[in-house]
């Protein structure tokens, strides 16, 4: 299949999981085109089967802003032409569904009368990944538009069964929607010897938890600094807060104002965090919301079990008492509790780190999601075959 991708360059996990698919789609021997104003953190090496395709968006002084949407659309118009794309997968709901949408309008108005068409118009599918629609979705601004352009797509993926019912609820989108799961590289994601990281990080020996996230509201990265101060208060331990975002200054505030600043190490994004998770005990994630939970998904790969808010997609990564606790969101007196047991019941942490690798390489490795959406993409272009519409 010749496949164009489009997401965003961030670190965010839409534009993560969307690259990682492609280099898998590209190694199984597909031609993947990924397109994004900017090349996406996790293209860095050359990988056979797979191109980027930059979107310049032009400044003019009649706009007030940039306008990324029609220079989206133009962009996958020219490649789905040069390339002949049988497939066009935006991830992320706004605004690369409307673009995908409007792209095919100009395709198929090229044709349309003739068949077959010289150029094939590319069937659409859109992978919804979170904060698109819980967020976003909802906001009266966008609403309409976004569930109109969800539903003109071919084919309609989330990354949990939460975030599915979330797209009904907030969009009341009727289209067919297939959950398939975020996914990680299992040779990559892995727990490494870094003894002389540990080391240097934890001198005297102390407990090792980690937070990674970009830091924003929904994250609540204060309270993983006011459930830490809990923890501290029983166990000597050290924290790694490893990203950057708006809270970080309330962050920083609270460590010194709750007397554990000594104990808080703020490394900043961090473009590996493989070794930063392979020393770590625990991993301290009090979200408000997670529709999936790429970041806990990395940790229990790297067999790092995970205290966490029981919200979301969470519940559908994290098993209770197997490879990490769950509590409710306003319970910081038992998510420390968890973490204290973490780092004074050692054989209880080391089953549960067993359990974490286990249940990564059985349900959410690479090698069983990515066949998922070359199933997928197989099954849209086989429906579409059986009666070329597009409007």
């Amino acid at each position: 299949m010749n496949v164009g991708i489009i997401c965003y360059a961030s670190v965010g996990g839409s534009g993560i999981i969307a690259t990682e698919l492609g280099k898998g789609l590209a190694a199984r021997g597909h031609r993947v085109h990924i397109l994004s104003a900017d090349t996406p953190v996790r293209l860095t090496d050359y990988t056979p089967g797979l191109s980027f395709h930059r979107v310049e968006t032009p400044t003019y002084p009649l706009f007030r802003e940039p306008q990324y949407l029609l220079s989206l659309a133009n962009k996958i118009v020219q490649v789905s032409r040069d390339e002949r794309l049988d497939i066009v997968h935006a991830h992320y709901a706004i605004p690369h569904a409307t673009a995908a949408y409007l792209a095919r309008q100009i395709l198929a108005s090229t044709w349309r009368g003739t068949a077959p068409p010289a150029a094939p118009v590319p069937r659409t599918i859109t992978t919804l990944h979170g904060t698109d629609i819980t967020l976003l979705g909802g906001d009266p601004t966008y609403k309409e538009t976004v569930a109109f352009c969800i539903e003109q797509s071919d084919g309609v993926t989330t990354v949990s069964e939460s975030l599915k019912a979330d797209t009904i609820r907030h969009l009341g989108v009727r289209s067919e929607i297939r959950v398939i799961p975020n996914f990680l590289d299992c040779s990559r994601y892995r727990r490494r010897d870094v003894g002389g990281l540990r080391a240097r990080l934890a001198p005297a020996g102390q407990a090792v938890f980690i937070h990674v996230s970009n830091f924003r509201t929904v994250k609540r990265t204060p309270v993983v600094i006011e459930v830490f101060a809990r923890v501290r208060a029983q166990v000597p331990a050290t924290l790694l807060m490893v990203g950057d975002g708006p809270d970080m200054g309330e962050a920083v505030r609270l460590s010194r104002q709750l007397d554990v600043a000594d104990d808080v190490a703020f490394l900043g994004v961090q473009e590996q965090v493989v070794p930063l998770l392979s020393v770590a005990d625990g991993f301290i994630l009090p979200s408000s919301q997670e529709s999936f939970g790429l970041a806990a998904l990395e940790a229990l790969a790297c067999e790092v079990p995970v205290v966490a808010s029981r919200v979301g997609g969470l519940p559908e990564v994290i098993e209770d008492g197997v490879n990490g606790f769950l509590h409710a969101t306003d319970d910081l007196d038992g998510m420390a509790a968890s973490a204290v047991r973490l780092a004074t019941d050692p054989a209880r942490q080391a089953e549960m780190a067993r359990a974490a690798r286990r249940i990564v390489e059985e349900r959410f490795s690479e090698s069983r999601i990515v066949p998922l959406y070359e199933d997928y993409y197989e099954a849209v272009l086989r429906r579409a075959a059986r009666g070329y519409t597009p409007s």
